[in-house]
């Protein structure tokens, strides 16, 4: 039976200029696609731009020009930008598309002909920029909730799509279905967005007032409401409604969004697939944002992180590797050149580098770049293929959650065992005697193998470095013909094949270097990186990146208990949002464990785990102390698990 695996991007609005909020999302569904190709999946990638809409009509009327004409330049952006990421998309929709037009009509003369839609007159307050009406209880200070700006009232006649009729429909469906929105604090922020009554949604625009979208079916004197419009992307790449009725793509397996538009797609979309009598996706799942040195990005501050000067300075595997995992996915992020060269250096330069270098080094010096057959096997193997064989396991189950640091996190511990096995065995030794030169032979055999397996394991993250070391190990099966049932039996790469060495696939950036780039990176034009670094003034002050490298998050209490022979200690088990931590805390002196059942504390979640009395901590918590009263740290307010404190 074929397996299929459907994921797909948010379509970007075209208006918009490409940043790394955009590439981070779609390196993400790029990833998962990837993998479920090597293991054997038939895969359907989409992402795509949103074209109509008021924003797009004005800008071309300033620009002097035909909508259409203005929108075919501007999408080639992120078409191009992809390129340059090695994204592996299937296909690239756009709403200008016929195909796309036809199926949004066929859909809209369907829900009007099903007693779905109806007009009404309607009077509200409409933002501009959002290009969506609010209430007058939604406005904050009198503007729009969303964006902040300035709201206009409008009183006009609309189409509506009866939405209020499925919220009850809506949320037996989300309890009923743990995995369908993620992660678990954007489920539980639309269940209580459901809580209040469910509008109707409004699902048109007079064309006297915006003439740029797709007509509708039953009334040419409107235009779709953008939302409606662009939602239906993901199925009109199917074809028509029957044609989508028997994809073998539909329901989609992930849609990634991010999560400002959380609400858009866990509800509009929900409920209008409903009403057309298709199924909902498997999984809708919200990330989070990526803020510089704090703040959100934002052209009026001048520190938008533009994608294509990352690429051109430090390459692009690089940066998706970063992207994936400095933060878990799910969490909001915050992007520093000095996290990003300290990533390089440690991780991809000091361990996955320098694992394949000397392993070639000692090929070409000891058998003249040619893998040898293994010979005697030694007690100091076996953990070595024991490990590749756990890891694997566990990036496997960990995929279906789109946990990404964890996976790169499970394929470092990999990388750290082939590094330790290579010094334990010490080949440099082993090649001083004749019997030392058969053990030799087998030890770096492995250690070869170690290195394709790592290949196989970061290919959907990194692929052009994948290739590279493909190369170097002389394998000319590319990564996808290899797949991942090569690397679940130790032992695939043939001896005799001939390695070719190459150049330091991920070279150090050396403290002089890095202090240059640090100082390149100012304030600049709209598309430069702007992250001056701040010198700290006085003793014991630190740098705001130096303060950003802590990852402080909200976390709940599960449970809790006292750690036995341990007068201070509490074991607690800790929700994240995303995922449970086990934490160690020395506040036995002055909290009950049932005290605190319930209760959201600020996590260190960067912190290295440590073992305390045989017990592994995974973080740290905060309190203060006058010296007699330790008091944990917490808020005025509820916050859901996982938010970022700062």
């Amino acid at each position: 039976m074929k397996k299929t695996f459907f994921i797909t991007t948010p379509i970007y609005y075209v208006n918009d200029v490409p940043h790394i909020g955009h590439a981070y999302t779609t390196i993400a569904a790029d990833v998962a696609a990837r993998y479920k190709r090597l293991a054997g999946y038939d895969v359907f990638f989409l992402t795509g731009t949103d074209e109509h809409g008021q924003k797009v009509q004005q800008a071309a009327e300033q620009a002097g020009r035909e909508p259409q004409a203005h929108v075919d330049d501007l999408h080639v952006r992120f078409k191009e930008l992809w390129v340059r990421f090695s994204i592996s998309n299937n296909d690239f929709i756009r709403t200008t598309e016929e195909r796309h037009k036809k199926v949004v009509a066929e859909i809209l003369q369907k829900l009007y002909d099903a007693g779905e839609i109806y007009k009404d007159s309607y009077e509200g307050w409409y933002c501009m920029a959002d290009e969506r009406f609010w209430t007058e209880k939604d406005l904050v200070d009198g503007n729009c909730p969303e964006c902040g700006r300035k709201v206009d009232k409008i009183k006009e006649f609309n189409y509506f799509f009866k939405m209020g009729q499925y919220r009850d429909w809506l949320v037996e469906h989300i309890n009923q279905n743990e995995n369908f929105i993620q992660p678990r604090s954007r489920r539980n922020e639309i269940l209580g967005f459901l809580k209040k009554p469910l509008d109707d949604l409004c699902i048109s625009r007079p064309k006297e007032r915006l003439s740029w979208g797709i007509p509708l079916p039953f009334d040419d004197q409107y235009v779709t409401y953008v939302w409606f419009d662009a939602l239906i992307n993901y199925i009109s790449v199917h074809g028509h409604l029957e044609q989508i009725k028997d994809s073998d793509y539909w329901p989609a397996a992930h849609q990634l969004i991010g999560k400002d538009i959380l609400t858009t797609h866990s509800v509009y979309w929900a409920t209008m697939l409903k009403a057309i009598g298709l199924p909902l996706p498997q999984n809708i799942f919200a990330h989070g944002w990526w803020t510089v040195n704090g703040q959100k990005m934002s052209k009026s501050l001048r520190n938008v992180v533009e994608p294509n000067r990352l690429i051109d300075q430090f390459g692009v595997d690089v940066i998706r590797y970063f992207l994936l995992r400095e933060v878990p996915f799910g969490l909001d992020g915050d992007f520093s050149h000095k996290a990003l060269i300290g990533r390089i250096n440690s991780d991809l330069a000091n361990n996955l580098g320098n694992l394949l270098n000397r392993t070639l080094n000692m090929l070409k010096k000891y058998f003249k770049g040619e893998l040898p057959k293994p010979d005697v096997k030694g007690d100091e193997d076996a953990p070595l293929t024991a490990k590749s064989a756990e890891v694997i396991k566990q990036v496997d189950a960990l995929y279906d959650e789109l946990a990404y640091s964890k996976i790169l996190a499970k394929i470092w511990e990999f990388l750290d065992a082939a590094n330790i096995y290579v010094n334990d065995t010490a080949p440099w030794n082993l090649a001083k005697t004749d019997d030392g030169k058969k053990r030799l032979a087998t030890v770096l055999y492995n250690a070869a193998e170690a290195c394709r397996v790592t290949a196989i394991l970061i290919a959907p993250f990194m692929p052009e470095t994948a290739d590279k070391m493909m190369k170097q190990l002389g394998i000319d099966t590319p990564v996808d013909q290899q797949g991942l049932d090569s690397i679940k039996k130790w032992g695939w790469i043939q001896a005799g094949t001939q390695t070719h060495q190459g150049t330091q696939i991920f070279p150090r950036i050396e403290d002089k270097a890095a202090a240059k780039i640090l100082e390149s990176v100012t304030l600049g034009d709209d598309d430069s990186i702007s992250e001056k670094p701040t010198e700290a003034n006085g003793k014991g002050q630190i740098t705001i990146d130096e303060f950003m490298k802590v990852d402080l998050r909200t976390a709940k209490i599960l449970e809790a208990e006292k750690v036995k022979k341990s007068k201070k200690l509490i074991k607690l088990k800790v929700d994240l949002g995303t995922e449970q931590r086990q934490v160690l805390a020395g506040i036995a002196e002055a909290y009950e464990p049932e005290q605190l059942i319930g209760r959201t504390v600020i996590l260190v979640a960067n912190l290295k785990p440590a073992k305390l009395m045989g017990h592994e901590s995974q973080g740290m918590i905060l309190a203060g102390s006058n010296d007699q009263t330790l008091i944990l740290g917490g808020f005025d307010g509820d916050l859901p698990p996982g938010v970022r404190v700062k």
